[in-house]
């Protein structure tokens, strides 16, 4: 293999970073992964991560770690923010869920998934791991190989380069620019708290619920086996540029003044303190160049309507891994090959997720329209809608039709 004494270069040390480099190393190529902050660690909050993903864990070995350390939600429900009416329940732990999807929809803390993968790079021979590396540029010399040179002017020599450095990436500006992020207007706030803390009436309640209310919505489960209440609020930035945490608290809570007491309740133990712009990017081609590809939100971040961001970048990582084991060295063929076969799924999730946005935060007679016709599915309606995603492949066919053509709010309507 041309350049087989030298690593492949992975740019970005969280999810998707860990997920390539293990993928690579199991199928036999050294690896080294630059990680521009201190230390190799993830923002401490839950996520989500659909059935989907569990092929992924399959491949890379961790799928037993994962399932003790997650909890496993009975439901996905949608209730109304001003009568807490169930607008929306999709069962996840049915026999007709199991028989249709094989594996589970799990919830788990960031951290832990994370050090679970970093782990297992640990324990894989032929990964090496740098921290306080932040790549600024890259120098692809073709069968020679590529050169990544670091903030602190240390080059670090590899044979491919991919950068899976997230939604701000500074390798994706080095292929080809297109400018900042787009910017929706929305902020989240995340908050986890002992479950002792959380509502009474919600501590035992063992669901993924997302509050739909016109311009926001609030989304809470609980995490490491029921010890930890998670809960994700999202507005449309009700005071842009205010830096004032009294004025902008009191902006908030004007938004929910008359929300269901449950959620009055939830929304009460917010920490407003932080918060964090919310972006995406429209989908584009190409993801790579020469020996340099790009990798999850570095790629094509996305809202977060699906709750697929992890999901997509691991489903990216065996695909480009796969296609590097078949290629024969030919790292360029690989990294377009990886591009084709991952590029339409991954933009049906972030056009999706944008259409599925406005569905969730519908306001006046599009919120009555959208009410009614969530009235009308049944829990098999959701499962068709949502098998595109969940029984989807890691590596389709270029052109490839999937099982359903209903457009992507579909799967909530």
């Amino acid at each position: 293999m041309n350049g087989h004494d030298k690593p492949v270069l992975i740019v970005g040390g969280g999810l998707g970073g860990l997920g390539t480099a293990l993928a690579l190393a199991q199928a036999g190529l050294p690896v080294h992964v630059l990680e521009q902050a201190r230390e190799i660690s993830p923002i401490g909050y839950g996520i989500q991560l659909g059935p989907n993903v569990f092929k992924v864990f399959d491949r890379l070995g961790v799928t037993p770690a994962v399932r003790a350390a997650c909890d496993y939600p009975a439901a996905l429900v949608m209730p109304d923010v001003t009568t807490g009416e169930v607008l929306m329940r999709i069962p996840l732990a049915t026999e007709a869920y199991r028989q249709r999807f094989k594996a589970p929809y799990v919830v788990i803390h960031r951290s832990t998934i994370h050090d679970i993968l970093l782990d297992a790079c640990r324990r894989q021979p032929g990964i090496r791991l740098t921290v306080n590396a932040a790549v600024v540029d890259v120098h692809d010399g073709g069968p020679s190989g590529v050169r990544a040179v670091t903030a602190d002017g240390v080059q670090h020599e590899g044979c491919a380069l991919v950068g899976a450095d997230g939604v701000k990436s500074r390798i994706r500006n080095l292929i080809g620019p297109d400018g900042p992020a787009r910017d929706t207007g929305y902020v989240a706030h995340r908050t986890i708290l002992p479950m002792a803390a959380a509502p009474r009436d919600l501590r035992h309640l063992d669901e993924v619920a997302l509050w739909s209310g016109p311009g926001y919505h609030v989304v809470h489960y609980p995490l490491q086996h029921g010890e930890l209440f998670n809960v994700v609020a999202v507005f449309r930035n009700p005071a842009p540029g205010v830096d004032d945490p009294a004025r902008y608290e009191a902006q908030v809570k004007a938004i929910y003044a008359n929300v269901h007491p449950a959620l009055k309740n939830v929304l009460a133990l917010m920490d407003l303190e932080k918060r964090w712009p919310l972006t995406d990017r429209d989908p584009f081609r190409p993801w790579h160049r020469g020996r340099v590809a790009l990798l999850g939100d570095a790629a094509h971040p996305t809202l977060q309507s699906y709750a697929q961001g992890a999901g997509m970048a691991l489903e990216d990582a065996v695909c480009l891994a796969d296609q590097v084991r078949d290629s024969g060295g030919d790292f360029e063929r690989a990294f377009a090959d990886y591009a084709r076969r991952r590029l339409v799924r991954c933009a049906r999730i972030q056009l999706g997720s944008r259409e599925l946005w406005e569905f969730y935060h519908a306001e006046g007679i599009a919120r009555e329209a959208r009410d009614a016709a969530l009235a009308e599915r049944t829990e098999a309606d959701f499962y068709r809608c949502l098998d595109w995603i969940w029984n989807g492949d890691a590596s389709p066919q270029p052109g490839s039709t999937t099982r359903s053509s209903r457009p992507a709010a579909e799967a909530a309507r």
